[in-house]
């Protein structure tokens, strides 16, 4: 297996607070951000919402790809979004990059925060909460097996999930865990 990166890369089901946390990271840090759905966005000039409707899941996805190739293999903070591990191409990559960190919440907690925000196009269904908890039940084993730590935003601030986030993947980097 090649040598690992030194970047800490979020994954996790929407709403965890993968973004958030990544911001609190790279201030706390002062390393780069770099985001896979900004960056999708960016490439598209489109919310996430509007290249769903124009292009499909599909393309989106292969946005994805790419996006997670154009990210230097350096210290950084690298935000990926739900999906990310839906291909298999894309978990070899982000585990090159460095120590990959699940975040997870609670199901209420999760839908709580999701019902601030009525953006996820996947979510845009007659039943959400059904819809939520079926992509779950698929995501959930592969962010489980890609990542290296999992961190419960549940009860936690995003500062104090950057804060037990590095102490983690310190410990990982010294060979503790």
């Amino acid at each position: 297996m090649a040598q690992r990166g030194a970047a800490i890369v979020l994954i996790g089901f929407m709403g965890t607070g993968k973004s958030s946390v990544g911001r609190a990271l790279a201030q706390r840090t002062g390393l780069s951000r770099y985001d896979t759905d900004q960056m999708v966005m960016q490439r598209f000039g489109v919310s996430i919402a509007e290249i769903f409707a124009r292009c499909g899941e599909t393309a989106f996805r292969d946005a994805e790809v790419e996006a997670l190739e154009q990210i230097p293999r350096s210290r950084a903070i690298i935000v990926t979004g739900g999906g990310i591990v839906l291909r298999s191409q894309n978990v070899e990559t982000i585990r090159r990059l460095g120590v990959v960190v699940n975040l997870v919440a609670a199901f209420d907690t999760l839908m709580e925060r999701l019902q601030r925000r009525s953006t996820r196009p996947l979510l845009q269904t007659e039943n959400p909460r059904a819809t939520a908890l079926e992509l779950l039940r698929v995501r959930q084993p592969l962010y489980e097996s890609a990542a290296d730590v999992t961190v419960d935003t549940s009860a936690l601030t995003h500062d104090e999930v950057a804060d037990e986030i590095l102490s983690q993947t310190e410990e990982i980097r010294r060979g503790a865990i």
